[in-house]
């Protein structure tokens, strides 16, 4: 019952002012946009699943939904891609008459749900994504990825900068 212009209006003609009418509804579409702009997003046409429940209240219509879809990123350790399936529930009211500006509102005996599931998607994607939870990074000499943690003993380089300065100590008479 969506509408043929966008995919996430949904018709809730018989649920208008039926307090107690419910349905439930499974829809295949694809992100009309692309969401997030951080190390992790949704690309724009990805394929996303809606699992939604419609119920019909006094004061409007109630929409309980899970939006199912895959996110990408980058590691933030070592620069893998990193591809997810991400799962996030909402839970808004759409009043039939509202004059708060904040809310939602039944327009034409349907529900506009593309601002409530972009930003149910936005806000669970990983602010900073990893391959692995045990990703090593990259290793900072070689710029290759790790494959163990990096030892305890580390030599100690001087900077090429400061090596003037370590002939200092090295003439130290009172260096032991």
């Amino acid at each position: 019952m969506a509408t043929s212009k966008n995919p996430l209006v949904v018709g809730v003609k018989d649920l208008v002012h039926q307090a107690g009418e419910m349905r439930e509804l499974s829809l295949e579409v694809v992100t009309p946009e692309k969401y997030g702009e951080a190390m992790a997003t949704v690309a724009e046409g990805s394929p996303m699943t809606l699992a939604l429940r419609l119920e019909g209240l006094h004061e409007g219509v109630l929409a309980t939904g899970e939006v199912s879809v895959t996110a990408t990123a980058e590691c933030v350790r070592c620069l893998d891609p990193v591809s997810f399936d991400l799962g996030v529930d909402f839970q808004e009211l759409f009043a039939y008459s509202s004059s708060d500006s904040d809310s939602y509102t039944v327009v034409d005996d349907s529900l506009n749900l593309e601002d409530i599931i972009r930003d149910a998607v936005v806000l669970e994607l990983p602010f900073q994504p990893v391959c692995t939870e045990d990703c090593y990074g990259l290793d900072p000499a070689t710029g290759e990825k790790r494959t163990e943690p990096p030892g305890d003993t580390v030599a100690e380089e001087i900077d090429p900068r400061w090596q003037e300065l370590s002939k200092l100590l090295e003439s130290d008479p009172e260096k032991p």
